[in-house]
């Protein structure tokens, strides 16, 4: 009677769901060492409309602190360049033909700390959004029990596994930023 009410997989996807996007949120962030994804936030303003920096041209990392990009069409390097510096990043490109290279500056110690508060509030987003998502699950189970469609027992005993799911998935973000903070402050 109770696997119609409440569909449990349907939550857990909704927190992974919510874990994915902090992934993809910390990926972006600066941690001294270059990455690819750092460029992801970026968007080129390119044949009349914004798109992403990795279909105007080829993102690469040759060196540790260095990201290259190969922009395909050679009419495109000045406005992916514009792009660049005008992104928050802090970012300089060098421009060399169709090839733009961008050098990474050490951070820090005061970026290295705003970078960390900038990973707690994508964390805390995070989090807010898991809890939506139980919410939803339990007000569904309370209004189950409450129109007689779940017994007393079966509602307890989803609302257990909603808030267990809950729980695991808090502490994975919990987790993934201990992580992503300890990566920041790396010297």
């Amino acid at each position: 009677m109770s696997d119609g009410i409440i569909d449990l997989a349907d939550i857990n996807r909704r927190m992974e769901g919510a874990l994915t996007a902090l992934k993809s949120d910390l990926a972006g962030l600066r941690t001294g060492r270059a990455s690819a994804s750092i460029l992801d936030p970026i968007m080129v303003d390119a044949y009349g409309q914004q798109m992403p920096m990795n279909q105007v041209g080829t993102v690469s990392v040759p060196e540790p602190r260095m990201i290259s990009v190969q922009v395909w069409d050679k009419s495109m390097v000045a406005a992916v360049e514009k792009a660049i510096r005008e992104s928050d990043l802090g970012l300089n490109p060098v421009t060399d033909g169709t090839n733009l290279r961008i050098p990474l500056p050490e951070l820090n110690e005061e970026r290295r700390k705003e970078i960390v508060k900038v990973a707690h509030q994508y964390a805390e987003q995070t989090r807010v959004a898991i809890r939506h998502v139980r919410r939803d699950g339990m007000d569904t189970l309370k209004k189950a029990e409450k129109d007689g469609d779940l017994g007393q027992d079966d509602a307890r005993g989803l609302s257990d596994k909603v808030q267990k799911s809950t729980d695991d998935m808090i502490a994975e973000v919990d987790n993934i930023i201990a992580a992503k903070e300890t990566e920041i402050m790396q010297v």
